[in-house]
């Protein structure tokens, strides 16, 4: 077991804080700290949002922390050690393209590099969220490739728009 100051455990209570740093600023739409999280080489990916790169992660952040006027963040069940972490958290939101009320229940898994995010996977039941997010058309058709296919062109197209009338967000 490592001693309380060794290297190992000082990265542990780095990479802790860096996640709930992460979260607490998600919860305060605070998109310059969460973009601070992340390695200059971070990963983004999860069932919307795939293959975000370095810069890209923040900006997403910040387009969906500017869109989302009623967000409440709840992160739970955080946890890390000298190099990977984990948590489990609840955006609740009402889904700007349709108005509808979503309640988004989410595992995270990171992998850290100088104290910060270097990759951050997420992953949620992608029906389970078009069914709430985009209502008759997410329960019947939600669970299809077409459907997944066009919610991500359509996320990846407004992420293009955000950072080009927003560079510096």
């Amino acid at each position: 077991m490592p001693e309380p100051d060794s290297p190992s455990k000082a990265a542990e209570t780095m990479n802790l804080q860096t996640v709930r740093r992460l979260y607490k600023a998600f919860g305060e739409r605070d998109a310059a700290t969460m973009a601070a999280c992340y390695h200059p080489d971070a990963r983004f990916s999860d069932p919307v949002f795939q293959d975000l790169h370095g810069t890209e992660i923040g900006q997403m952040w910040s387009m969906l922390g500017a869109g989302a006027k009623d967000l409440t963040i709840t992160a739970t069940e955080m946890q890390a050690d000298a190099t990977a972490g984990s948590a489990l958290w609840v955006a609740t939101y009402t889904f700007s393209r349709t108005g509808r009320p979503v309640r988004n229940v989410i595992t995270a898994r990171f992998l850290f590099r100088d104290g910060l995010i270097v990759d951050h996977k997420d992953r949620f039941g992608f029906w389970r969220w078009s069914r709430q997010a985009l209502g008759p058309t997410g329960l019947f058709l939600g669970w299809t490739p077409m459907v997944r296919s066009k919610v991500r062109a359509d996320a990846r197209g407004r992420l293009i728009k955000f950072m080009a009338e927003n560079p510096k967000a």
